[in-house]
């Protein structure tokens, strides 16, 4: 990618973000972006400038969290993201709706480099980034294409999550990408099964399981109300975000 002009226009376009952070996880399935667009949604509720960049084309899902209307965003030198909950939110749904986005190899990587390349963040307290699931190709051109970025790892409540969770602080350990610490989300019963993972990683805490859920996304001061939300909050003040 020789003379590619896309990563000096993207710190260009960074210029007024304070803190990068990448909610990721090891694989799909673990409600990261629901963990993702809730964290969102909180940090606006506290008063934070906050935006949103979803990743997660092949899963996006932080538009239904946050309620987000269709429509194409406004352009002004650039693509200015819509305001959604009071979080700027960006997404490759405002162009394809539900439609499939089945993008592989460089089509993949040029398409994020595109849309941080596109956007006009303006003044930003914090960005988050919604991930694709994975360590893959995706993940190493954002840690390619946003150098500040640190990352917030979500896991669920399963034995069988601990080598995954492994793996992806080990990854990034090795990358030498600074991680915020992770989470347990769908959590039931006492005690923690990732905080056993971690290895001088912290532990922001644990999400319970709750089957309310599903009857307030979309919704998002009732979201922010229901016990999930609560310790979203909590584990954004145990992150240092709010």
């Amino acid at each position: 990618m020789n003379g590619d002009p896309r990563p000096a226009a993207i710190a260009r376009r960074l210029g007024e973000v304070g803190r990068i952070v990448a909610v990721s996880s090891g694989k799909g399935g673990v409600g990261k972006s629901l963990v993702a667009a809730t964290l969102a949604a909180t940090l606006a509720d506290a008063g934070r400038r906050v935006g949103l960049l979803d990743l997660d084309f092949a899963g996006s899902s932080a538009h239904v969290v946050l309620g987000a209307a269709r429509g194409l965003p406004h352009e002004d030198r650039g693509i200015v993201p819509p305001v959604v909950a009071g979080v700027r939110f960006m997404s490759l749904v405002h162009y394809i709706g539900e439609a499939a986005a089945p993008l592989r190899g460089d089509a993949d990587a040029n398409a994020i480099a595109e849309l941080l390349a596109i956007t006009r963040w303006g003044p930003l307290d914090l960005l988050l980034v919604d991930m694709p699931p994975g360590m893959g190709d995706a993940t190493l051109e954002t840690i390619r294409l946003l150098p500040r970025a640190e990352f917030l790892v979500v896991a669920t409540a399963s034995r069988m999550a601990l080598p995954v969770v492994r793996r992806v602080l080990g990854f990034l350990q090795e990358l030498r990408v600074p991680i915020v610490g992770a989470a347990e989300n769908m959590a039931h019963g006492a005690g923690s099964v990732v905080a056993a993972a971690l290895a001088g990683v912290p532990f922001l805490g644990a999400l319970p399981y709750d089957p309310t859920i599903e009857d307030v996304v979309g919704d998002v001061p009732a979201l922010l109300a229901t016990p999930f939300g609560q310790a979203v909050r909590e584990m954004m003040r145990r992150a240092g975000l709010g």
